[in-house]
Order: structure tokens, then sequence, then C-alpha cells
């Protein structure tokens, strides 16, 4: 259980995400301002934790060995995740985004066949590919049908335009994410902690910050200063904080699929936080029954959900190979 209340708190610090990056929107701000922003004052902080552990040294050492699978998996798993995120902030409500996002709980079980798996049987440990949880998905079908119910009143009143340029980035990076941080988890095979790896990431995907930033800067000219404090707000709770406690939820099943799915499927309460930061602090309408029923579902499919994924016959661990690879 315990690498689900971290996912837990993590999806609670991931929800800053969604409301603010719709606060600037609504502002005036630039999507390419919101997503840049973040990941340039992630350094710093992630920068002092590493160097106070005296860890930089191994990442760096790292880092050196396998240079283009940094750049490749963090590009995609922190480029191709955020920026879709922000731009689609500019074309839907925060809680709208938040609810397509939580696709990524079957986006992740249906990339389980890109790696491989070490299975412990009778015979001793054997290689296979990573097999899709099904039963785990079908707990994510119930998640799923308290998001469509929680979003179905408010999403009706939305254009086709917003609906498309709001959702379809979303799903881009609902398959981004799980699959970059998959990839790098064995790239790095457990020798870094997970500040090195969020550092490294960070580090890793900046040719992609900076050749959007410069394209914000010829498009739309530099940030304003709210929206500057904003996304340094964005950077430490979401990029920093909720990016560490998911990284190491993630880590505590790593090679373990349908365990991995469970921790995933905890990033189904965003919804409810950022619902919930929404009303406070942009005061949206308060929820339906019907969004209320949609919330008991959510948080049943979660129980479920955890529960299944503590019911496998075998016992998984990580080996350091994909298909990719």
């Amino acid at each position: 259980m315990r690498p689900i209340i971290i996912g837990i708190f993590a999806a609670f610090f991931f929800a800053f995400t969604f409301v603010l990056n719709r606060a600037m929107d609504l502002a005036g701000g630039s999507w390419i301002w919101s997503a840049s922003l973040r990941y340039f004052f992630m350094i710093p902080f992630l920068f002092l934790i590493v160097m106070a552990r005296k860890n930089l040294k191994e990442l760096w050492l790292e880092m050196k060995q396998q240079p283009y699978k940094w750049f490749v998996w963090s590009s995609i798993g922190f480029g191709l995740f955020y920026a879709p995120l922000c731009f689609s902030a500019a074309f839907a409500p925060g809680w709208l985004i938040a609810a397509t996002w939580q696709i990524t709980i079957i986006s992740g079980s249906l990339l389980a066949p890109l790696f491989y798996e070490i299975v412990m049987t009778s015979k001793g440990p054997a290689l296979r590919k990573g097999k899709i949880p099904f039963r785990g998905m079908a707990m994510s079908m119930i998640i799923l049908l308290g998001i469509i119910l929680m979003q179905l009143q408010q999403a009706s009143r939305l254009s086709l335009l917003e609906i498309s340029l709001g959702i379809v980035p979303v799903i881009v990076a609902s398959f981004a994410y799980p699959l970059g941080n998959r990839k790098m988890m064995d790239v790095c095979g457990g020798r870094l902690d997970v500040f090195q790896r969020v550092l490294g990431m960070t580090l890793a995907s900046m040719p992609f910050w900076i050749v959007l930033s410069l394209y914000g800067f010829f498009t739309v000219g530099l940030p304003s200063i709210d929206q500057t404090v904003q996304s340094s707000l964005v950077a430490v709770s979401s990029g920093v904080i909720a990016t560490v406690l998911f990284f190491q939820a993630t880590d505590l099943v790593r090679g373990n699929m349908q365990k991995l799915a469970a921790v995933e499927a905890t990033q189904s309460l965003e919804v409810l936080f950022a619902l919930l930061g929404e009303i406070v602090l942009l005061n949206s309408v308060f929820p339906s029954s019907l969004s209320w029923a949609g919330m008991v579902l959510v948080m049943a499919g979660m129980i479920l959900h955890s529960y299944s994924s503590h019911r496998q016959k075998h016992t998984i661990k990580p080996v350091e190979k994909s298909l990719s690879s």
C-alpha cells in the first residue's frame, strides 16, 4: 500500500498544474511559457537537493554513458508530456484536462508489451515480454466511467473545437509520460535515486525547452511577471514535489507491470483535487449530484484496482532491457 499512498500525494501536487495552467491562460499567458518555465525553474531546486545528497558525480557519469537515450526518453517523458498539457489549457478548462489525463491509466497498461519482465517460476527466473494487465484495466474502466459521469454535464457545453484541441494533445501526453518514465527506469537500472533521475531527465530535456522558448520569444514575446511567478509555483509543487513522489512510487514497483498500473491509477485523484482547486481558486461551478456519483466511482475503482494488483500469482523483478533498446 505504500506506493499507492505516495501516488495519492503525488496526485494532489500534480493537480496544481491543471489549476494554475488554466489560471495563467485566463490571465492571457502563453502556453509556451507555462510549459518551458516550469522546467527551467525545476533545475536549481533539484540541483541543490542532489548536491546536498552528494550524488551529482554519479548522475553525471550515468548520463555520459548513454546521452542519446537520456535525451530521447527525457524529451518524450517530459517534453511531449507537459507541452501538450499546457497547450490544451488554452482550449479547455482545467477539470476537463485533468479528467482526460486519466486516460493514462489505460495508456500505461497498453505500454506493457514494450518491456521485458523477469518472472519467478517453479523452474527459476524466466524472461518474457510484459503483458497487458487486463484485470487491472477492468478496474480502470470503472475509474473512467466515474470520470465520464463527473464531466458529462460540463462537457456538453463545450464546442467541437474546444473538445478537439483540449483533448487530443492530452491523449498524446498520456502515452508520452509513462513511456518516458519507464524507459528511463530501464536506462538507469536502479543505479540512481529518484532525485538524480528527475534532475537528469530535466537536464536532458533542456534542448527541447530551449527550442520551445525561442519559438515563444519570437512569437509571443517574454512572459509576464505573474506568469513567471505562477510557473515557479508549478515547478515546485508539480515539477519537483509531485514528480519526485510519483517516480519514487513507480520505483518501488519497478518491473511489476500490474502494480505499476495500480500506482499510475492513483493519478485519477487529480480530477478530484483539480475540481476542488478550481472551485476554491477560480470560482468554478459546484459539482452536481451526477458529478459526485462519478467521484464515488473513481474512489471505488481505485480501491478495486489496488486490491486486484496484489492478487497476482507471480513475483516479477526488474530487468534492464526493453524491446527498443
